[in-house]
C-alpha cells in the first residue's frame, strides 16, 4: 500500500499583494506575525496584576485576529496553531506565569480567535480581503465586526476565567469584566487598525503600478498636522496635568474631527495612539481616571473609554466614506448616462429616416433633423401639433388628411395604427413626397402615452414599383395578341388534323398541339393575373354596399358546376352568416373567388374539398374566415405567400403562377384592411380578411367620411 503525505498548499496571494513579495508565502506570514504577536505578548504582560497573572491590556487579541485571518485560506493551519500556542506558552511563563496559567491563556485565546473567524468568515466573508470590495466598507460591516468581536471576548472571557479559576482557585466578576474588555478593546483597536493600514500599503502599491487604479481619498497633510498637534497637546493636559478631573467626553471632539474630515486609515491610526496614552496614563495613576482606587476598575474603565473613543471615530469615518462612495458612485452613473444620452441624440440626429415624439396633450417632446427635412421645414408653432393642413399632409389619391385621422390623434383614442403611406405636399416640398408613417405607443411616466412618428421617404421605391406595374400592365396588355393569334393557328391545326388518317407523324403532330395548348393556357393565365394585379393596384375604387352571402353563393356554385364539368370531385361549401360590407363589388369577387379557387385546388388527390366561409362584425370591420381542409401552408411561409410571384408548393403538380394572394392582399389594404393565413387545427389552411362594414345612406348625410373613400 502507497502512502502518500499531503503537503500544505500555498494559500493565493491577493491581487493587490507585490507579486513574488515575501508575505505571498504562509510561512513568511507566520514568521511575522509571529515577530508581531511576541511584541504585542509582552506589551500586554507588562500590565500583569499579581495574584491571577492577568493582563489588565491585551492588544495581543488584535494581532491573534489579524494573524488568522489573514491565514484563513492556507489548506494546513498546524504551524500557525503550533506557532501561536509556543509563544504563548513561552512568553507566558518567561514573565511568571505558571505552566498551568499559559495553558489556560492559549485555550482562551484560541477559542477567542476561532470564534471570530468563523463569524466574520459567515457575516463578512471579504473583510480581510485587499480586493476593492474588501474591508470595511460602511457601517453595517463595523456592526458586524462588534458582534462577533463581543462574542468572540465572550467566549475567551468565560474560557480563561473558567481555567484560571480550575488553576489558581480564585474568581472574581471583575476578573471576567477585564479580561473581556481589555480582548474587545484589543481586537477593535488593533485588529483594525492593522486592516485599514493593510489595505491602504496594498492600495497605494497597486496604485504605484497602474497609475489608473483609485488609490482612495488623499489626506490632507496641512490638517494631519493639525490634527495630531492639537490631539498631542489635549490629551498632555487631559492625562498628563489634570488628576480626577471629567475632561474625557471632550477629548472625544478630536476624534470626531479627524473621523468627519480626514482618511479613515488616519482615524484609525489616531485612535490607536490614543488608546495607548489614555492606557500608559491610566494605569501610571495619571489622568482623569486616576481617582478610580482599584486598578482593575481603572484598566476597565479606560478600555471602555478608548472603546467608545473607536467606535465613534470608526462610526463617522465608515459613514462618510459610504456617503463619498454614493455620491461618487451618483456622479459616474450620471456621467454614463450623459454620455448615454449624447450618444442617442447623436444616433437619432444623424438617421435617415425621420423621427418624432408627441406626447398626450399634442406637444413635440423629440424631432430629429431628417423629420424637419421630409416635411419641407414645416416647424410646428410653439412645438404643438397643428392640424394636417399646416404640414401638407394628403391622402394618396391627393384627399387632404383630416385632423381625427392624424397619428398622434389616433393613438390617444386607443386605435391600433398600421403603417401607412402619406403624401407631403408644401412650399418646401412643391413636388410632392411620399412617406411611409410607422406610430407606436411609448408609455409615459403619468400613465398615459407619447406617440412615437417614424418617417421613411418611399418616394422613390413607389416610383420604381409603380414603373414596373405599369410596365408589366403593358406588357401583359400587348402579350395578348400575338398568344391570341397562337391560339387560333393551334386550333385551326388542330381541326385540320382531326379528318387526317391515323399515322405515326398525325399522333406525334395532335400530342405536340396538345403541348401548345397547355402552354398557351398557362401563359394566359398569368398575362390575366399580372391584368388582374394591375387592376387591383390602380384602378379607382367604386364602394357600395355588397352582399357578402350572395355573393359568396354565387362563387361556391360557379366552383361546383366547374368541378362537375371537369369531372372532378365537387367540393363541399358550408357557407355561414356573412355581413354586408361596404366595397368594391368587382375587387371583393375577385378577392374572394381567389381564396376560394386556392382552397379548392390545393387539395390532396381523391379528397373531397371542404371549404367552410364564415364572418362577423367587429365595430367597423367585417371579419371574413375561409377554413379548408387542404394541404395546408409550409412552416415558415405563412406571411410571405402574400409576396409577388411566391408559391408555397413549387415541386407538387397544382400550376400557378404566384400572384393570385398577392392579388387579394392588394385588394384587402385597399379597403383599409388586412389578410392573414393561418393553419387550420383540423388540417387545412384558415385565411381571415377584413372589409368596412356597411354604412347607411344616413351616414353620409351626416358628412362620415369612409376608410374606403380615401383609397
Amino acid at each position: 500500500m502507497r502512502i502518500t503525505r499531503a503537503v500544505p498548499r500555498p494559500r493565493r496571494p491577493e491581487p493587490d499583494e507585490p507579486p513574488g513579495s515575501v508575505l505571498s508565502y504562509p510561512l513568511a506570514r507566520t514568521a511575522a506575525f509571529t515577530a508581531l504577536y511576541v511584541v504585542a505578548t509582552l506589551a500586554g504582560r507588562l500590565t500583569v496584576l499579581d495574584q491571577m497573572s492577568l493582563s489588565l491590556v491585551w492588544p495581543a487579541a488584535g494581532v491573534a485576529v489579524m494573524w488568522f485571518c489573514a491565514q484563513r485560506g492556507v489548506a494546513d493551519l498546524r504551524v500557525d496553531v503550533v506557532a501561536f500556542s509556543v509563544t504563548t506558552v513561552v512568553v507566558n511563563m518567561l514573565t511568571n506565569a505558571s505552566a498551568g496559567q499559559a495553558v489556560v491563556f492559549v485555550v482562551s485565546n484560541l477559542a477567542q480567535v476561532s470564534v471570530f473567524v468563523v463569524l466574520i468568515s459567515r457575516w463578512r466573508p471579504l473583510l480581510w480581503s485587499l480586493r476593492p470590495e474588501g474591508g470595511l466598507q460602511g457601517p453595517r460591516d463595523l456592526w458586524r465586526v462588534l458582534a462577533a468581536a463581543y462574542l468572540a471576548a465572550s467566549t475567551g472571557a468565560v474560557v480563561g476565567t473558567s481555567g484560571l479559576w480550575l488553576a489558581t482557585g480564585h474568581f472574581s466578576l471583575i476578573t471576567v469584566a477585564v479580561w473581556m474588555a481589555r480582548n474587545f478593546a484589543g481586537v477593535l483597536v488593533v485588529g483594525m487598525t492593522g486592516l485599514c493600514v493593510a489595505r491602504t500599503v496594498a492600495t497605494r502599491w497597486a496604485a504605484r503600478r497602474d497609475p489608473a487604479t483609485p488609490c482612495g481619498g488623499a489626506a490632507v497633510p496641512a490638517e494631519c498636522a493639525l490634527v495630531i498637534l492639537c490631539s498631542v497637546g489635549a490629551y498632555a493636559v487631559g492625562f498628563g496635568t489634570t488628576h480626577g478631573l471629567p475632561v474625557a467626553s471632550t477629548l472625544i471632539a478630536l476624534t470626531v474631527w479627524a473621523a468627519v474630515r480626514l482618511p479613515t486609515t488616519f482615524v484609525a491610526l489616531h485612535t490607536l495612539s490614543v488608546a495607548v496614552v489614555a492606557v500608559v496614563f491610566t494605569l501610571n495613576g495619571d489622568g482623569p481616571f486616576a481617582a478610580v482606587e482599584s486598578t482593575a476598575v481603572r484598566a476597565l474603565v479606560v478600555q471602555l473609554f478608548v472603546t467608545v473613543v473607536a467606535v465613534i471615530g470608526f462610526a463617522l469615518a465608515l459613514s462618510r466614506d459610504e456617503r463619498d462612495t454614493l455620491v461618487r458612485q451618483l456622479a459616474e452613473e450620471k456621467d454614463a448616462a450623459g454620455r448615454r444620452a449624447a450618444l442617442t441624440r447623436a444616433i437619432i440626429d444623424s438617421m435617415a429616416d425621420g423621427l418624432s415624439v408627441v406626447d398626450a396633450d399634442g406637444r413635440i417632446t423629440l424631432r430629429n433633423p431628417a423629420a424637419l427635412r421630409l416635411l419641407g421645414g414645416r416647424i410646428s408653432p410653439d412645438d404643438t401639433v397643428v392640424d394636417s393642413g399646416h404640414y401638407g399632409f394628403f391622402h394618396l389619391d391627393g384627399t387632404p388628411l383630416s385632423a381625427a385621422e392624424m397619428p398622434h390623434v389616433r393613438l390617444a383614442s386607443g386605435e391600433q395604427i398600421e403603417p401607412v403611406d402619406v403624401l407631403v405636399r408644401n412650399p418646401g416640398v412643391p413636388d410632392g413626397r411620399i412617406i411611409n408613417v410607422r406610430t407606436t405607443a411609448l408609455p409615459d411616466d403619468h400613465g398615459g402615452h407619447n406617440a412615437v412618428v417614424l418617417f421613411h421617404d418611399v418616394t422613390a421605391e413607389r416610383r420604381h414599383r409603380d414603373e414596373l406595374a405599369a410596365f408589366a400592365g403593358v406588357v401583359a396588355h400587348d402579350l395578348l395578341n400575338p398568344l391570341t393569334a397562337a391560339e387560333g393557328w393551334t386550333d385551326d391545326a388542330d381541326e385540320a388534323l382531326q379528318d387526317a388518317p391515323n399515322s405515326p407523324m398525325v399522333d406525334r403532330a395532335r400530342q405536340g398541339l396538345v403541348r401548345v395548348k397547355r402552354s398557351t393556357g398557362r401563359m394566359r393565365g398569368l398575362i390575366n393575373d399580372l391584368l388582374a394585379y394591375t387592376t387591383a393596384r390602380d384602378a379607382a375604387i367604386a364602394p357600395t354596399r355588397v352582399e357578402l352571402a350572395d355573393l359568396v353563393t354565387d362563387i361556391a356554385a360557379a366552383r361546383s358546376d366547374s368541378a362537375a364539368a371537369a369531372g372532378l370531385p365537387v367540393p363541399v361549401f358550408t357557407i355561414g352568416a356573412l355581413p354586408v360590407v361596404t366595397a368594391d363589388a368587382v375587387l371583393v369577387r375577385q378577392l374572394v373567388d381567389n381564396i376560394v379557387g386556392n382552397a379548392v385546388k390545393y387539395t390532396a388527390p381523391g379528397t373531397t374539398a371542404h371549404v367552410a366561409i364564415n364572418g362577423d362584425q367587429r365595430g367597423d370591420l367585417v371579419h371574413v374566415t375561409v377554413t379548408d381542409n387542404g394541404i395546408g401552408i409550409p412552416a415558415g411561409q405563412h406571411e410571405i405567400i402574400f409576396d409577388n410571384f411566391h408559391r408555397a408548393h413549387r415541386h407538387t403538380t397544382h400550376q400557378g403562377t404566384g400572384l393570385g394572394l398577392a392579388i387579394c392582399k392588394r385588394i384587402v389594404e385597399r379597403h383599409g384592411g388586412t389578410i392573414t393565413a393561418t393553419d387550420n387545427p383540423d388540417g387545412g389552411s384558415r385565411f381571415t380578411f377584413t372589409l368596412p362594414a356597411a354604412w347607411s345612406p344616413a351616414d353620409a348625410r351626416d358628412g362620415l367620411n369612409h376608410p374606403v373613400a380615401h383609397r
